[in-house]
């Protein structure tokens, strides 16, 4: 279990996502609904960050047990070791969808370097990786563990959870605007030309699971601009 506690962020992606969760969730349910063609009644309940929770982050068992999922076919230990992805947010929707959800304010953020791990570890990620690649398009040889490493990893745990487990998740990728204090990109345009950059390096094309990965852009200076 790793539940992380968080201070409150002062600026950048954890900054705008505890605010957005805290005082506009609305703004992030408003960009999601449209893009996953949902009926405009469905309600989005975080499950993380949430001030009340000390706006704790979550990873390995613990990202399961938040979300109230058990993984019945294919266990979390024989796909990952220990130390895995620390979720920037997670979420559920009133139809019964599993969001995962991963923030960016500025483009570096978009950035990461490969896996730190041990001998042992690096090889089931590697597995892994290798094993997820065909669910989104992409070649066995594609590079997935090292400039867009993080990407990659979050993609591995959808595949974890959908085409393993049979989990209705997605993988969000929230991209915030107008974060002007970390010099983030203005508008949706500036963001989809650094995404489309990750997805050239980790060579993504059409697969069974890229229905399932989702884009969407919030504006933080409409969460500012909301009082709480």
């Amino acid at each position: 279990m790793s539940r992380i506690e968080q201070d409150v962020a002062e600026r950048g992606s954890q900054h705008w996502l505890q605010e957005m969760v805290g005082r506009a969730p609305q703004l992030f349910a408003d960009a999601l609904i449209p893009e996953l063609e949902m009926p405009t009644d469905v309600t989005i309940n975080w499950r993380s960050p949430l001030k009340s929770d000390g706006f704790a982050e979550y990873r390995d068992a613990a990202f399961l047990a938040r979300l109230g999922l058990t993984l019945t076919q294919r266990s979390l230990p024989s796909f990952w070791p220990r130390r895995g992805p620390v979720w920037d947010g997670l979420a559920t929707s009133s139809r019964g969808d599993v969001l995962l959800v991963e923030a960016k304010a500025n483009v570096p953020e978009l950035n990461s370097p490969g896996t730190q791990a041990g001998p042992a570890s690096a090889r089931l990620i590697e597995s892994s990786l290798t094993e997820a690649k065909g669910a989104f398009g992409a070649p066995l040889d594609a590079t997935w563990s090292s400039t867009y490493y993080q990407y990659a990893n979050r993609l591995a745990h959808l595949y974890l959870l959908r085409a393993l487990n049979q989990i209705p998740a997605y993988m969000v990728f929230l991209y915030f605007t107008n974060a002007h204090e970390v010099s983030g990109p203005r508008s949706r345009d500036e963001w989809e030309v650094e995404t489309r950059r990750a997805h050239e390096a980790l060579q993504l094309h059409v697969g069974p699971l890229s229905p399932f990965v989702i884009s969407v852009f919030v504006n933080a200076e409409s969460v500012a601009a909301i009082e709480e």
